[in-house]
């Protein structure tokens, strides 16, 4: 680990004085992930500014709505009785990932901006784009069975590793952020970027722009939402498919609304819209439910070593669909 300076914000303002002109500056939260990356010499920031005092509140608005603060640790948020009530598949991806030690550490703001978990991306002997632009992809010809199958490029095929952000897509949250520049608010699913040419950017935030809070809007129907991961051992293993999903229907079976976000399968996660448009307004059935997973993976490209996971995707929707349709019955 090379050495590096650090620094404890004050507040958001003081994190984003911190951080202008420092290209080389990280904002740290929990650290879970860029610390590893640290160790690796995959990151090699020269300024670590401390914000995990920052933004811990999680704020219950009269309309449904929640603001999430970024500092909030991942086990806070899964425990907290608004949150498993009013979005419960938020709870249940969160209570999925990684471990209870690192979901005690693990912040908002951090688990939204980790990074892939791509095997070539952590080894320094192998070619990663996303670590060394223009220096080819190994991953594409090598060992690809955790990586996409959606939205990929010839440029990079790694995977957003995030449980978490998959729930927020489907949920519609939005970032809230502060820069330089002052504040704005972004839609999470817009937040990070497909490779394409440029896999090394992976957010449309700017150097030194710093998330400060989650905001989720009401969903009367989130109440009724299923979080789904398979992965190859039951704990402690980022998904090789998984799928939040949440459906409203009306007293005839008709689709009224419906979220659906896939993850382990893009380079962020994936707002399943095309099975999204399909749903609405049709009849709930296993029938409509194959045709929505067929239009959404219709564009799904398999490598070598992962090809399974388009039928597995399919599979994990239509199911998860089929168990929401099920218990609206009840």
């Amino acid at each position: 680990m090379m050495p590096f300076n650090y620094a404890r914000a004050r507040d958001p303002a003081d994190a984003v004085r911190l951080a202008a002109g420092r290209t080389e500056a990280r904002f740290l939260g929990g650290g879970t992930n860029l610390v590893d990356l640290m160790r690796e010499s995959v990151e090699v920031p020269k300024t670590l500014i401390d914000v995990t005092e920052l933004s811990q509140e999680i704020t219950a608005r009269d309309d449904g709505s929640l603001l999430i603060g970024a500092g909030v640790k991942n086990t806070t948020i899964a425990a907290d009785r608004r949150v498993r009530e009013r979005f419960p598949l938020l709870a249940r991806a969160i209570l999925s990932g990684a471990s209870g030690q690192i979901r005690n550490m693990a912040t908002v703001g951090g688990n939204i901006m980790q990074r892939t978990r791509c095997y070539y991306f952590y080894d320094e002997s192998a070619r990663c784009n996303k670590r060394t632009p223009g220096a080819g992809c190994d991953a594409i010809d090598g060992f690809n069975r955790i990586h996409a199958i959606l939205g990929a490029s010839p440029a990079c095929v790694a995977t957003h590793p995030s449980d978490m952000c998959v729930a927020l897509a489907a949920l519609d949250a939005s970032v809230h952020t502060v820069s330089a520049t002052g504040h704005r608010t972004l839609k999470l699913a817009d937040l990070h970027r497909l490779p394409g040419d440029t896999p090394h950017i992976e957010t449309e935030l700017a150097p030194g722009e710093l998330i400060t809070a989650v905001g989720i809007p009401p969903c009367s129907f989130a109440t009724r939402s299923v979080y789904r991961k398979v992965r190859d051992r039951a704990s402690y293993a980022f998904a090789l498919v998984s799928v939040a999903a949440a459906l409203d229907l009306t007293d005839n079976g008709t689709v009224r609304d419906v979220r659906i976000a896939l993850g382990g399968v893009a380079h962020k996660p994936w707002r399943a819209e095309k099975a999204e448009a399909a749903l609405r307004g049709g009849q709930a059935t296993e029938a409509s439910f194959q045709l929505a997973a067929d239009a959404e993976l219709k564009e799904a490209r398999g490598l070598r070593h992962n090809a399974f996971k388009i039928e597995l995707a399919r599979r994990t929707l239509v199911a998860c669909l089929a168990e929401l349709s099920r218990r609206d019955e009840k």
